[in-house]
This record gives structure tokens, sequence and C-alpha cells, in this order.
């Protein structure tokens, strides 16, 4: 169970998340919506611990994570996986390093400094990005994939790292429709196959309806909205967003429907071998 107790985060005078507390139960998939600035990617950050709380505490467990520090606070963020809106690749470095990455939290720091990975490690690599159907660019310069490929590289460099608990802020962002469904398919992917809990920030309601089972609305820094999105009703959206009851939900919807053998042909590999291109 991962439980935020009267979460609060100040910049200054300004409050960007203000007394949020909720729980959530291992292997759920939530999706936290609202508008820019509404405090959603700040949670995450708080969450994941690359921000402090200002007040309050974050709970996993036993395990009181916003109190963490040093080996304990490194060893929290390798269980708790981020991918970002930017996707925080290496451009220079080969898809496969990028991935490999995921695993430094994992070893000793001179093995790090030494970039010395096992032969393991390289195979369960090579082994996400055949599941995210992009094996092929393996030995690729990450800066020369698209945007949706790099989205995908994130999410497999996040699965290497073995985590409990996966955040995704704003993944979808910057993507077309295609790539987002095949993300967003990923990521539900995750969680259902590996009970990983998965909470993603997100900008269209159609995507937080088609994939999430639980949907957490912040306005203002505020939690104005939780529930399965049956009860995400055309009052509740307006609570979200501000927006009266007038609003056209349509604003703040980006269609991801693209049929089926789309999505397939999109992720066929160009490449029939691999582990052998990556010299295993």
């Amino acid at each position: 169970m991962f439980q935020l107790k009267n979460v609060t985060r100040r910049f200054g005078k300004k409050i960007a998340v203000d007394s949020v507390t909720f729980d959530i139960p291992q292997g759920q998939m939530v999706g936290i919506i609202g508008r820019s600035g509404a405090g959603k990617s700040t949670l995450l950050r708080m969450i994941n611990r690359l921000n402090d709380v200002s007040s309050g505490s974050i709970h996993f467990g036993d395990l009181e994570v916003s109190s963490l520090r040093g080996a304990a606070l490194r060893n929290w963020q390798r269980d708790c996986a981020m991918i970002f809106q930017q996707f925080n690749l290496v451009p220079r470095l080969d898809v496969l390093t990028n991935v490999l990455l995921g695993r430094l939290n994992h070893r000793s720091t001179v093995l790090s400094i030494l970039n010395m990975f096992s032969r393991e490690e390289r195979i369960a690599a090579i082994g996400a990005l055949e599941r995210l159907g992009i094996e092929q660019t393996a030995l690729q310069p990450a800066g020369t994939l698209s945007g949706g490929q790099q989205q995908r590289v994130a999410i497999a460099r996040a699965l290497i790292q073995q985590p409990k608990m996966l955040l995704a802020d704003e993944p979808i962002a910057s993507l077309d429709p295609l790539n987002a469904k095949i993300v967003m398919d990923a990521l539900r992917d995750i969680n259902e196959r590996e009970g990983i809990t998965v909470v993603t920030n997100l900008h269209t309601l159609d995507t937080a309806r088609n994939y999430c089972e639980r949907i957490v609305g912040m306005a203002h820094g505020r939690v104005v909205f939780d529930g399965p999105p049956s009860q995400l009703t055309a009052a509740a959206v307006s609570e979200i967003y501000g927006s009266g009851s007038d609003l056209d939900e349509s604003m703040t919807s980006t269609s991801i429907n693209i049929p089926a053998a789309k999505v397939r042909d999109a992720k066929e590999s160009a490449s029939p071998q691999p582990l052998a291109l990556a010299g295993l």
C-alpha cells in the first residue's frame, strides 16, 4: 500500500501541492489529471523524491519515503522508476546503453564508472527493447530515434530497474496519436502482467478513461476528484478544469483510437537477430 498523508509542497509563498491525502493499493493503475499548474508533476516528483515535501508524509508499506536519505533514498529511486515527458536519455549513447543505465542503482560505483555491464544485464535490456518493439534500434544513438521510440526506450530503461512502482509524468504529451497509443498500451501491459503500480499524469481525458482504473483530479494543488472513470461526470470535469458547466470535454482530449493493425506495423522489428547485433 502506498500512502500520502497531508502532503504539501511550497515554493516560497506559492503552494504547488496542498494537503494531498490518498492511498494507492498495490497493482493499481492511476491517472492524475488537471490543468497545467495544478500540481500534478510536483506531486510525482515528491513521490520519487526529486522534490522534498514541505510538510506531511509519504509511505510505501512500512517505509517512510519522505524521510529517506543517502543509500536508502537511492534504493527508493531504484524501486520507484520514473518516466519523463522529455525522455531524459543520453542522445550520444546507443539505445542499449541508455536502457542499461537503469541498472546503475543495482551496481557498485566502480562497475558503474567503468560501464561494465554483465551479459545477463545486456540480455535483459534487449528483452525489454523487444517487449517495446524497438530491439532493432539497440545500437543506434538514442538521439537519432523519433519521439515515440525514445519514450519506449525510457520505458525499457525503467523496466530493467525492476521497480515496485512506476511513475510517468506526461508520457504522451509530445507524441502523435499512434505513438501515444503504443506507449499507453505498454504502460498498461506492465501494470497488468507484472502487477506494478503505475501512476501517470495525463492531459487527455479519453486516455485516462480508457487506460486507468482510477482517476485523481487536481486543481490548485488540491485533489478535487478521486474515483473510477465511470464517476468522472461533466460536473467533476468542470471542477477539475475550472471552466464552468459548458466545458467541451473534447478540448482536453486527443483521440488515440488507432486500428490494431497499424499499431502492429509500428512495432514490427526490422532486425531478426537483436542479440547478435548487440554482440551477445
